[in-house]
């Protein structure tokens, strides 16, 4: 797992990635597949955007300096699919977003909760690549979810 997204935008509104050899920028492990959700002109800074990845539902956002963040669509504390919709702002250094519902703050690097202990949400990969942003679905082992 990377530190966190490299996905920069330049001046004239393109990322330029700066990511490992397989493009990875966030999420665990290696991607199984590239999802294209948006282009990248088209996905507001500090707004998020739902898309179905690999049979789940993630939510993608954009911060104000162009980094990409892909994390899980459900509040794991609600219950609820609205995580895209959260507020996007920072603790720090520290991206985050807050649950539209309850206001729980979460990582977008990590998917940890900041506000209750191990509570998290999943975390994806995302890049930018010829101008699309695109996740990856998480592998998963034989037989899990």
């Amino acid at each position: 797992m990377t530190d966190g997204p490299t996905d920069v935008a330049e001046p004239g509104g393109e990322p330029r990635v700066a990511a490992g050899p397989d493009g990875e920028s966030t999420g665990q492990g290696r991607p199984a597949s590239w999802t294209p959700v948006c282009p990248y002109r088209r996905l507001e800074p500090e707004r998020g955007v739902a898309a179905l990845v690999g049979g789940e539902q993630v939510a993608v956002f954009r911060t104000h300096d162009g980094r990409l963040f892909a994390i899980g669509h459900r509040d794991p504390i609600a219950g609820a699919y609205v995580m895209a919709r959260g507020i996007v702002g920072s603790r720090g250094e520290i991206p985050t977003v807050a649950s539209p519902l309850h206001k729980q703050v979460y990582d977008l690097r990590t998917g940890d909760c900041l506000d209750v202990s191990g509570v998290t949400v999943p975390t994806y990969p995302v890049r930018c690549r010829d101008g699309l942003v695109e996740v990856a679905a998480r592998h998963r082992p034989a037989g899990g979810r």
